[in-house]
């Protein structure tokens, strides 16, 4: 369990450093500033890493990583004031970049495994993405016509 703790540490402090390179370059948010708020969100996704490992039910690491999310940032909680300040000088972009990157890292080294699901997995990705980029634009479309911005 110390060993994984090390890793997950590891690989959270990795990406929280690029993702605060991303924040500034992006964002023009210091390092300094999104500091103690990369802190925080790396010890919550730390938590709840750990507590995924302890608790023995199936349930994905993402769940106990948003609940302690939550948890932390309710009102009655002490300090969420703090925490919530913190964390605004985080941009959602600038986490989401490394993690996007490091999963197609990963997929790349099993490219043997994803020639194996064949052609027509392919034409199936390209299919849902191409969906998804359609239906969020129509969306924003709709939106946008309707609060009278375009």
């Amino acid at each position: 369990m110390l060993k994984n703790i090390q890793e997950w540490t590891l690989l959270l402090v990795i990406f929280g450093v690029v993702s605060l390179l991303g924040n500034w370059v992006g964002y023009d948010v210091l390092p300094m500033t999104a500091i103690p708020g990369m802190i925080i969100l790396v010890l919550i996704c730390l938590v709840g890493l750990i507590i995924q490992k302890i608790i023995p039910v199936n349930i994905p690491s993402v769940a106990y990583v948003a609940i302690v999310g939550i948890l932390v940032s309710m009102p009655w909680m002490p300090g969420s004031t703090q925490i919530i300040e913190w964390t605004n000088s985080v941009n959602l972009l600038a986490l989401a970049t490394p993690i996007l990157a490091y999963a197609g890292i990963a997929i790349g080294r099993s490219w043997t495994d994803f020639v194996k699901l064949g052609w027509r997995s392919i034409v199936v990705a390209m299919c849902v993405m191409l969906g998804t980029f359609l239906g969020s634009a129509l969306i924003a479309e709709v939106i946008l016509r309707m609060q009278g911005i375009i």
